[in-house]
């Protein structure tokens, strides 16, 4: 329908022919940007983009410097000492005041095999969520979810952890919340859909060093947030400016905690 006489068009109309208008494109062209690469990647979003290349470029980092302490195995599996230096949850550093390891640990991972994993269901379920709740509800959703992961994780073992899957739970977490708020068939396809997911990381979180805390506190974290926050809405209300404030509240507080990641890397290389 034209928004500007009503009449009925075709979807491959840019100007109206009844009224000679321009007709913008869809709210659904606007949402869902087309496939790139031939579709071989079906579609991208900005920030769940932004998060793989911080991850990757963290993990290059720390592969460099494990590589420079001796670790000819780094490419593959990197050791403790260079985790907690880059800044992996320990409960007894945390328990200390470093509390900033509650977000750092989410963007690290141990391993070449651990960081593919991540980032392909990152990269499939950040997409859906991204689309779902919006850049500011989205990213509110991550930050929350990775301190309430790693929270868990310190109650649960002092040992080291760190990966992306706390805040992954998180999405996980935030989209079975939108299927349950959404009381309708469509609800219910897409809560059972990611209940599945659920289920099987928190069954493949069995597997012996595997922090599957981290994955509970971080399912948990995601499905109260995204069952508050709810989906982005048409007006530009007191609703939707609370959460472009939390959003900047989340990345300064991740900008810091990244900060105080560095000074701590700076001070054990001296």
């Amino acid at each position: 329908m034209c928004p500007h006489c009503r009449a009925f068009i075709t979807a491959s109309d840019r100007v109206c022919p009844y009224c000679e208008n321009v007709v913008g494109p869809r709210k659904v062209e606007q949402r869902s940007p087309g496939p790139i690469f031939g579709g071989l990647i079906p579609q991208a979003r900005f920030v769940t983009i932004m998060i793989l290349l911080i991850n990757f470029a963290l993990y290059a980092a720390m592969t460099i410097s494990s590589m420079q302490a001796g670790n000819s195995n780094a490419f593959s599996s990197l050791d403790g000492r260079t985790l907690f230096d880059f800044g992996a949850k320990s409960r007894e550093a945390i328990l200390a005041g470093q509390w900033w390891r509650l977000v750092t640990a989410g963007f690290l991972h141990g391993g070449i095999m651990h960081i593919l994993m991540n980032s392909w269901v990152l990269f499939d379920v950040g997409s859906a969520a991204e689309e779902t709740y919006g850049t500011s509800r989205l990213i509110v959703i991550y930050f929350v979810s990775t301190i309430t992961g790693f929270l868990a994780s310190v109650y649960w073992s002092p040992a080291l952890s760190i990966g992306a899957s706390a805040p992954i739970m998180g999405l996980i977490g935030a989209m079975i919340a939108l299927g349950t708020r959404n009381r309708t068939p469509m609800g219910s396809m897409i809560r059972g859909f990611y209940m599945r997911w659920a289920i099987f990381a928190l069954v493949l979180g069995l597997w012996p060093g595997v922090d599957n805390a981290a994955h509970v506190g971080g399912i948990a974290g995601g499905f109260l947030m995204g069952y508050f926050a709810g989906t982005p809405g048409l007006l530009d209300n007191w609703v939707e400016k609370f959460w472009r404030a939390a959003c900047r509240v989340s990345l300064a507080l991740t900008a810091y905690s990244f900060a105080e990641m560095f000074l701590w890397l700076l001070g054990s290389q001296r």
